[in-house]
């Protein structure tokens, strides 16, 4: 790997784990979360860290990869989106304590999940494949966001 390369991977990693950790340390889910109504399937609290640094990771080395074929190519363009999509739902549910909207936040998002791994898949399937565990995790969450619609 050129030094340059590593150079623009770092950038990667700071811009998106940085950034996530960033946004869950500003936005948190506090007193309001606490009081839901929350659906038998909601994982434990220390659970949502680990996890989403990993995501986190993966994210950056995808977008690292797909910036390489161009920032105007269509996989890096829904890079951008989904991880829009990402830092926004936080803020929206957690301090403005807006779950339907987080919803719709939610199910952008894995629709933006689910075309950048269609479109990234013919051009960089390592970039494809990483954002799988993605898809899983934001599936249910987006059904976990959809409980908490409804019991609350």
């Amino acid at each position: 790997m050129s030094r340059s390369s590593l150079v623009s991977l770092l950038v990667f990693l700071v811009l998106v784990v940085g950034g996530g950790l960033f946004i869950g340390a500003t936005n948190l889910p506090g007193e309001w979360y606490a009081g839901l109504v929350k659906p038998s399937f909601t994982p434990p609290n220390w659970l949502f860290p680990p996890v989403w640094t990993l995501l986190y990771i993966a994210i950056a080395v995808a977008g690292w990869r797909v910036c390489a074929l161009g920032l105007a190519a269509a996989p890096f363009r829904l890079w951008v989106l989904q991880l829009v999509l990402n830092f926004a739902w936080s803020p929206v549910v957690f301090t403005l304590h807006r779950l339907d909207f987080g919803l719709g936040i939610i199910l952008a998002l894995l629709i933006t999940i689910v075309l950048f791994i269609r479109v990234s898949w013919p051009a960089d399937r390592l970039a494809a494949l990483l954002f799988l565990p993605y898809a899983v995790w934001v599936a249910y969450a987006s059904a976990l966001n959809g409980a908490l619609v409804v019991l609350n």
